[in-house]
């Protein structure tokens, strides 16, 4: 922690005294230093704490680099906001550990009975509810959005309400998969080659939908599934992974009509020269705190916890009973770029006490999962694990936990792991 504050304090003034570049460095040095500790001290690549360090302050260490002229000095506010968030948490994550006693991951690792059959159905009852979702959505809309063409946005309008959550359960069927191998796999050769099957489907639907972050969020939670399960990465499973995503990415980006023309004048970079694969990734993570600065310096009022329990409002049906629940304004600097951070909601909600408040919960959170994972019994223990490591690993992308997707995706995996015990 005492490394993180003389780096933030550099970056600060650094960046107060107009130089911008000189400022991300700190930060950036800081990510890396802190994400190695906490992995050098668990033996835990997806060490939660660890996430949150690499890409919380490695993302604000780029977007302090101002590459973008979209880009401007933050205020002081926003600044400290930023250091509640990571300060908060570390702490309250370092508190609760101690109080657990930190152990080793690998030391405590048992040996989980068999959950081969509850696993198979639950991937055969995910795909099917999904792709029946699916479809119904394609009848009831008259459009699959990969087919369109000259519409950038045909995703955001392949939607009917409540029926899209059922569409986008997928992305969990290639992690119970990867649950369903380790645990052994069928003895019958045909349910192994179905829950193949099941999972291509699966990864077949966010590619007709043109959605670029579900294919990515299928493939990572399956791959962090695998990692917290106990099993290693080698270097050349993850250049494969990149090899086999990279192209589908490319491939849905030029569906969503999005050529390099139209995102460059976006992006507005400083650099116009800069190539597509360097831009996009750094405004995509960059402008995300810029947005931040945005509420900061334009919210006229705070909404006191109606914000964030949008989720409730909009799983509940109220939103539509009471309009003014979903009414608020998005503070932003550009109507393209609207992704914003992990504490968006909760400044809007109560400032930066609501920030290190917010932050702290978080930190319990992790550290409570990371004192359970290796005592896990249920494999599907795993999956949640790997979905909070994913909302670490994009803690600069958007609201995770004010967005309704992610508590139903906690609620299926929950409900799977249930009949997973029943029935293991």
């Amino acid at each position: 922690m005492f490394v993180f504050c003389i780096c933030y304090a550099a970056s600060y003034f650094l960046a107060r005294s107009g130089y911008p570049v000189a400022s991300g460095i700190p930060l950036l040095l800081a990510a890396v230093y802190l994400y190695c500790r906490d992995y050098r001290r668990s033996g835990n690549l997806l060490h939660l704490r660890g996430l949150f360090s690499a890409f919380w302050v490695g993302g604000q260490g780029i977007a302090c680099l101002q590459l973008s002229r979209l880009q401007t000095d933050w205020m002081p506010e926003t600044w400290l906001c930023f250091f509640l968030a990571y300060a908060c948490f570390w702490c309250a994550f370092e508190l609760l550990s101690r109080m657990n006693g930190n152990k080793n991951l690998y030391l405590l690792r048992r040996r989980e009975r068999s959950y081969v059959r509850p696993l198979y159905y639950s991937i055969w009852a995910v795909t099917a509810v999904s792709l029946a979702a699916f479809l119904f959505e394609a009848v009831y809309l008259g459009f699959v959005p990969l087919f369109l063409r000259g519409v950038p946005h045909a995703y955001s309008a392949f939607h009917v309400t409540g029926v899209h959550y059922l569409t986008v359960s997928c992305v969990l069927t290639p992690s119970l998969a990867v649950l369903f191998f380790l645990q052994g796999g069928s003895r019958r050769t045909g349910r192994n080659a179905a829950a193949v099957a099941l999972t291509l489907i699966c990864l077949l639907i966010p590619i007709l939908c043109v959605s670029r972050f579900q294919l990515i969020f299928s493939v990572v939670a399956a791959l962090f599934t695998y990692i917290a399960y106990g099993r290693k990465v080698h270097f050349r499973t993850v250049l494969g992974l990149a090899a086999v995503m990279l192209p589908l990415y490319v491939v849905l980006t030029i569906a969503r009509s999005h050529d390099v023309e139209y995102l460059n004048g976006i992006f507005e970079m400083k650099n116009e020269a800069l190539p597509i694969f360097i831009s996009q990734p750094y405004i995509y993570i960059a402008n995300n705190y810029e947005n931040f600065n945005c509420l900061v310096k334009a919210l006229p009022a705070h909404t006191h916890g109606v914000k964030m329990l949008f989720p409730l409002w909009a799983l509940t049906g109220l939103k539509f009973l009471f309009p003014y629940l979903n009414s608020f304004p998005i503070y932003i600097d550009k109507e393209e770029l609207t992704t914003l951070t992990l504490f968006y909601d909760a400044y809007y909600d109560f400032g930066a006490v609501g920030v290190a408040a917010f932050s702290c919960v978080l930190g319990c959170a992790a550290a409570w999962l990371e004192n359970r994972l290796p005592r896990l019994k249920n494999p599907v223990g795993y999956l949640f694990y790997a979905q909070f490591g994913i909302y670490m690993v994009l803690s600069f992308f958007t609201t995770w936990f004010s967005n309704p997707s992610t508590w139903y995706y906690f609620a299926v995996t929950g409900l799977i792991a249930l009949y997973c015990y029943f029935r293991g």
